[in-house]
């Protein structure tokens, strides 16, 4: 045990405190604990095993307040009171391990803010793991101390070189995110060459890329995309348990698998 708490002190004195990452590790642990918490929960909530789980929110007049709801207030009280304080003490720790928790119950409805509609268990819902799964790679770059940008104060030419490259590998960036090639983007913010050769790339056949610019507009693109990234290919179906796994199966998926274990059962 106190090999434990002496490891866990020179971590927290020599890694974090140190070069000043503490506030963004507790943020990260946050936004870690609260998704972890949020999805177990609404997993169990469908879940006919565990009845006496608690349900959603909702109001006397039957409205649905949703998590992200909660997750919005957690992050407005955290700010809030981190502006009142000094960079210093218990309370500005604890605001940015509660900012942290609001990140994680926001996003978890990701798919809520793009789609403005309940699609939380639908197919579109996923883009609310992949959103989580960026934000957690993108947290953890820079909690290891990676820099995608750095910038030189003392020399203006430097500083417009550094706005410039900034500004090149950003807009990179957001199209390959845009083309729903995720694992090359993140990796982009570290090798900008992989941002830039995915630009350049297919997009995958239903992101927002694919419906603006293929589809009807360019069929050949979209057939191309569609076997490109068909889910017949071993890396798509391993990516699509990764997100069942992360976030439970599609409301659908889990439908038919339950019927056919009830059917199953009423056999037997």
């Amino acid at each position: 045990m106190a090999l434990c708490a002496s490891f866990i002190s020179d971590f927290w004195n020599d890694q974090l405190v140190e070069h000043g990452r503490q506030y963004l590790f507790l943020a990260f642990v946050g936004f870690f604990v609260s998704f972890a918490f949020i999805r177990l929960s609404t997993r169990l909530m469908r879940s006919p095993a565990v009845p006496w789980w608690p349900g959603s929110v909702v109001s006397d007049s039957g409205v649905h307040v949703h998590h992200l709801v909660f997750g919005i207030f957690t992050m407005m009280i955290a700010g809030i009171t981190s502006f009142t304080l000094h960079n210093v003490g218990f309370w500005y720790d604890l605001s940015a391990l509660a900012f942290g928790v609001g990140i994680g119950l926001t996003i978890d409805e990701f798919a809520l803010w793009v789609y403005l509609d309940d699609v939380y268990w639908s197919k579109e819902g996923r883009s609310s793991i992949d959103a989580t799964l960026i934000a957690f790679a993108l947290i953890g770059l820079l909690i290891l101390g990676i820099r995608p940008f750095e910038v030189d104060r003392d020399s203006i030419a430097d500083l417009l070189a550094t706005i410039v490259v900034t500004t090149v590998v950003a807009s990179t960036l957001v199209v390959s995110f845009l083309k729903r090639r995720i694992v090359p983007g993140i990796t982009g913010l570290v090798i900008w060459p992989v941002a830039i050769y995915t630009t350049c790339r297919l997009g995958k056949p239903d992101s927002w890329w694919a419906k603006r610019f293929y589809d009807a507009r360019n069929p050949d693109k979209q057939a191309r995309s569609e076997q490109r990234f068909g889910d017949h290919r071993r890396t798509e179906r391993f990516k699509q348990e990764l997100r069942d796994l992360v976030g439970g199966e599609p409301e659908d998926v889990y439908n038919a698998r339950i019927a056919e274990r009830a059917a199953a059962k009423q056999k037997g």
